[in-house]
Formats: C-alpha cells, sequence, structure tokens
C-alpha cells in the first residue's frame, strides 16, 4: 500500500467535512470473502441480481458461489492462481469473481472488447491459464485463439441462457444463433454447469488482508496498460469509505443500477462490492443502450445510480428525461472522467436528483475524493478526500515539494487504498510511488476549503507556442454552448505552433455549428491562445468500454489521416 494517511490538524479539509461522515474513522480491511458472506447471510432473502427481469436472491447467489468456489478448487485454483474474468455484467461476474477469492485465487479483469492482440498480452503479462467467459462467438472465439497461441489452458463457458427471464431463455439460441458459441464441452472447454455439479462443499482458505485480491490494469490511454497490484485491504477499505460517504443508504433497501461493466475497478469496487456490503440489488445492464437503460429505470426504479459524465449526457438529451421518469433516483455519483458543470447543472435541473462528482484512478481502487452528498458541493470540483486519505499537490518540477493553497501542480494520494505497485514493472511502480505518494499524472490544486479541482492531465497538456493550454477548460466554456451535446479538445501538430487547439463535436439533433459562430461563442469565455483553430463535427464521439469520450481514439485518427497524407 502507499503511504499511510497521517493525522495532523493543517489539512484544510477537516474543517469543511461533511458534519455526517468521520474522516478519522476506523476502516474495516477483513479479506473480501469475510465481507461477502457476511453480506449473504444477512440479506439472504433480499433480491441481489436483476438480470434483464431475471431475480436472484442474495442466498442463490451464496450457493452458487460455494459451489463455483468447489469447482475451482478442484480443478486446482488456489492462493496466488490467477483466473480470468472476460464476462459482461452478469451473475456469473459476481459469482466468479468471489468464488476465485474464496479459492485464495486472485482474479485478472478483461475487457471484453479488447482486441485480440490486447488479451493476448494481458494473459502472457499477468500468467492467467485459466479464463471464465460467456458462450457468444465474439467472446469464444477470441479465447480458442488464446488456447493456441498463450499460456491459456482452460476455459470456462457460462451459458447465456442460464442467467434469461422465461421466454427470452428459450428463444434466445434461436433469435441469436448467429452469436451463439457451441464449444466442444472437452478439458479444455469446461461448462458453468458442469463446474458448480457440486455440493458446494470446499476447503476454507486462511489469508490475510495484505495478500494479492485483484490483478486490475489500467485503461492503456496513455500507452501499455499496467497491472495495479490491488490487496484484499486495499478494496476492503476503499468499500468502507464508500460505506461512510453514503450514510442516507438504507442496508437492505436500495437498489443500484449497474451499467458500468463490473471489470472496470469503478463498476468492480462501488457499483458491485459496495452494493453488495448494502445488501443493494443490482439492476444488471450488460451494455450501454440509452433506450434500455431508461425503459429499465422506469421497470425497476433504482435509487442509487453511479455513472461517467456521458451517460448522464446522454440522459439529459433523451426525449423522455423528466423528474417523473427520474424519481426513484436519491443518490447519482459521477466519476470515470471529468464531469462538466453544465451536465451537472442539467441533470440536477432535468431530473431533481443530487449528482455528485467524485475522482479516483485503478491505482486506488478507485475512490479517493467526492464532494459530498449532504454538505459544500462545489460544482468543478472533484470534492475532498475520503476518510482516512490525503491529497497534495505536490511541484511539477521536482515532483517532490508540496505547494501551498491555490497553487497548481500534480494532485498525489497517500492513504490504505492505495495499490503496492504495478506487476513486473519496478521502474513504472518507482515513478508513481515518488516520495511514498501515488502521482496521478493530474494537475491540479487545492482551495482553501480543501476541495481539489482538476486542470487537466499531464499528458493531455497542449503547448502552443509555449504557452501551457488546458483541455478541460476549453470544454467546460463549449459545454455551455446550447447546441453542442458532447465534446472532445485535444492538441494537435501544428507547423508554426508546435500545437494548436481541436474541438471535436457532436450536436443536439437539428443544430448546427461553424468554427467562426463557436469562436464568436466563446470571445468572452477564452483567451486568444485557448480558442480552436480546427472544429470537426461528429454524429458521435468514440467512446471506451466504460462510457467515456476518448482523445486517445480521435488522436489516433488524427496520426492516422496525417500518415496517410503523407504517403
Amino acid at each position: 500500500m502507499g503511504r499511510p494517511a497521517e493525522v495532523p490538524t493543517s489539512y484544510p479539509w477537516l474543517d469543511r467535512y461533511p458534519d455526517d461522515v468521520d474522516w478519522h474513522a476506523p476502516l474495516d480491511s477483513r479479506p473480501l470473502p469475510e465481507l461477502f458472506d457476511e453480506a449473504m447471510e444477512r440479506f439472504a432473502d433480499r433480491p441481489c441480481c436483476d438480470f434483464l427481469g431475471k431475480k436472484l436472491t442474495y442466498r442463490a447467489i451464496a450457493d452458487l458461489t460455494r459451489r463455483a468456489a468447489a469447482g475451482f478448487q478442484a480443478m486446482g485454483i488456489g492462493p496466488g492462481v490467477r483466473v480470468g474474468l472476460l464476462l459482461p455484467n452478469t451473475p456469473y461476474y459476481v459469482v466468479c469473481f468471489h468464488a476465485v477469492l474464496k479459492c485464495g485465487g486472485v482474479v485478472v479483469n478483461f475487457n471484453p472488447l479488447y482486441a485480440e492482440r490486447e488479451i493476448a498480452h494481458q494473459i502472457e503479462d499477468s500468467g492467467v491459464e485459466m479464463m471464465v467467459t460467456l458462450d457468444l462467438k465474439p467472446l469464444v472465439d477470441k479465447l480458442d485463439k488464446m488456447l493456441v497461441e498463450t499460456r491459456l489452458k482452460t476455459m470456462i463457458v457460462c451459458r447465456m441462457t442460464g442467467i434469461l427471464p422465461f421466454p427470452q431463455s428459450a428463444l434466445f439460441p434461436i433469435v441469436r444463433r448467429k452469436v451463439v458459441a457451441r464449444p466442444p464441452a472437452d478439458d479444455r472447454h469446461v461448462p458453468f454447469d458442469r463446474l458448480i455439479a457440486n455440493d458446494g462443499t470446499f476447503a476454507p482458505v486462511a489469508m490475510s488482508t495484505d495478500e494479492l485480491a485483484v490483478v486490475q490494469y489500467t485503461g492503456g490511454t496513455t500507452g501499455t496498460p499496467k497491472g495495479a497490484l490491488l490487496s484484499h485491504a486495499n478494496i476492503a477499505v476503499n468499500i468502507a469509505q464508500g460505506r461512510l460517504w453514503f450514510p442516507d443508504a438504507r442496508p437492505g433497501q436500495e437498489a443500484i443500477l449497474a451499467i458500468l461493466p463490473y471489470f472496470h475497478v469503478f463498476g468492480m469496487t462501488v457499483v458491485m462490492n459496495l452494493a453488495l456490503t448494502f445488501g443493494a440489488e443490482m439492476v444488471l445492464l450488460p451494455r450501454f443502450d440509452i433506450d434500455q437503460l431508461m425503459k429499465t429505470i422506469r421497470r425497476t426504479r433504482p435509487t442509487l445510480f453511479p455513472a461517467v459524465p456521458t451517460i448522464f449526457n446522454a440522459i439529459i438529451n433523451h426525449k423522455d428525461c423528466s423528474p417523473k421518469a427520474l424519481s426513484s433516483l436519491k443518490m447519482c455519483f459521477s466519476g470515470g472522467a471529468p464531469l462538466p458543470v453544465e451536465v451537472k447543472q442539467r441533470f440536477e435541473a432535468a431530473t431533481g436528483a443530487t449528482l455528485v462528482e467524485g475522482y479516483g484512478l485503478t491505482e486506488t481502487a478507485p475512490l479517493a475524493t467526492a464532494n459530498p452528498l449532504n454538505g459544500l458541493n462545489k460544482p468543478g470540483s472533484i470534492g475532498v478526500p475520503f476518510p482516512g486519505t490525503v491529497v497534495e499537490v505536490v511541484s511539477l518540477d521536482d515532483g517532490e515539494t508540496v505547494l501551498p493553497t491555490g497553487e497548481r501542480g500534480e494532485i498525489c494520494i497517500s492513504g490504505p487504498q492505495v495499490m503496492s505497485g504495478y506487476w513486473q514493472q519496478p521502474e513504472e511502480t518507482e515513478r508513481a510511488m515518488l516520495g511514498g505518494r501515488f502521482h496521478t499524472g493530474d494537475v491540479g490544486y487545492i482551495d482553501e476549503d480543501g476541495y481539489t479541482f482538476i486542470v487537466d492531465r499531464i499528458k493531455d497538456l497542449i503547448i502552443a507556442s509555449g504557452f501551457n493550454i488546458y483541455p478541460r477548460n476549453i470544454e467546460e466554456a463549449i459545454y455551455l454552448h446550447p447546441a453542442v451535446r458532447e465534446c472532445v479538445v485535444a492538441g494537435i501538430d501544428d507547423a508554426y505552433r508546435g500545437q494548436t487547439v481541436k474541438a471535436y463535436l457532436a450536436l443536439n439533433n437539428g443544430e448546427d455549428l461553424t468554427l467562426d459562430s463557436l469562436v464568436a461563442f466563446l470571445k468572452d469565455k477564452l483567451s486568444p491562445i485557448e480558442m480552436p483553430k480546427h472544429l470537426e463535427i461528429r454524429d458521435e464521439l468514440p467512446k471506451t468500454m466504460v462510457g467515456k469520450l476518448s482523445r486517445k481514439a480521435l488522436l489516433e485518427e488524427e496520426a492516422a489521416r496525417h500518415a496517410k497524407e503523407g504517403d
């Protein structure tokens, strides 16, 4: 773990901390199987998962998890053995994640949309020899190649029909027969039904809280993904911090909308594991579709909704968005990317719900800061540190000098949820943990109340004619234009200035916008050096699997376009 948080009285946030949250509170760091079993017993008769209308209780999930653990043990999964999960949000993910941990194993999350090259790299890097997936051709076909080309030896194949309600379960193999995989039931392709064909008796494994639980790969937005090493304590503490931050959550009475993928650290910790300790019903959606999302909200009436800004933006631009349609929502939490002030204000005005912004990273398991649900909420800020967490801003010049309030530098985090390091990358670990703090790569400042504001990513910084330009500042201004639905600003190569500003926009239906009219709108909002010099209008902007707008994809397209023009 990173440097333990200290407790001096000088931390500016302590004077403005929410009254119903104790920054000094003790944090539960038990092994995750203990927390899981406690929730399963306490909420046994409560619904645990709602997957497209089929519900499973906590008791049913507990039974499946014990049987899966027994099956994994029989197949050689034990302390330290790594098992990959290549799954969208389904009950299978909940069961297999916790079954692997019960055996003392280590979960390695895989993005189902990764290309074969990316999956192969992660298999080889992490040491995974067993993978769990669904019987869908796009997934099974990828892993069949991995069985030949990589160290992968075994695939656990879960049936989609096994988790669908009737009549979808009967119709799925017929209507979607082109996407249903039918792998052979051999030693390399083990049906999930065979894995759980036992009485659930397995040998309990003694484990300490400092043992490795998850190898969680970073998103790879700035290079090759790195495997962050998250212990049981890292994740358990982060769950405890989340519980403290939501004091109004009613155990056994909440329903959480699970649109964020569980293979992502935000979904894994907040939407799954934190929800389990609340005894919440998890309304699982395997992918983001705005029409399906709105119908699901009307059908299930969720109360908790963690998501990324693009999803909240999609909701406020949907024809069915209204306070009545979304009246069940009471706690909405935005993370994963900066939340534009305009999106926050429009969402709250259109729905009547409260939307707070938080911040975290893969390396912090992920929760690090947030605006309080009950307390001072500063638009544009990522809030104050979670209990037991210290946020500092250090000099961009030496990476170590802690800067005073109001000065801009690199945001650093210390606390018990911070990873121990990156798998097999000692130099990257040393760089990230310089001075015992985790260096986030984000530029920002802390105000007099202890609230942190992100200015931008260090690697996203645009340097034009020697001036530092922050894309987020420009994006915030562009979002004020009523025609704009989505916006990404990036620096592109410029022969004269080194780099120059380009804006990529998706507009609301029926709207039009030119570069000249945009610049005129921004004249009193940005300096001349910040003004976009190029504009590209698209029907949709590229997004990651989590739903974040992808600056990386746009820049890759720019590079490919220039390379082609140069041929």
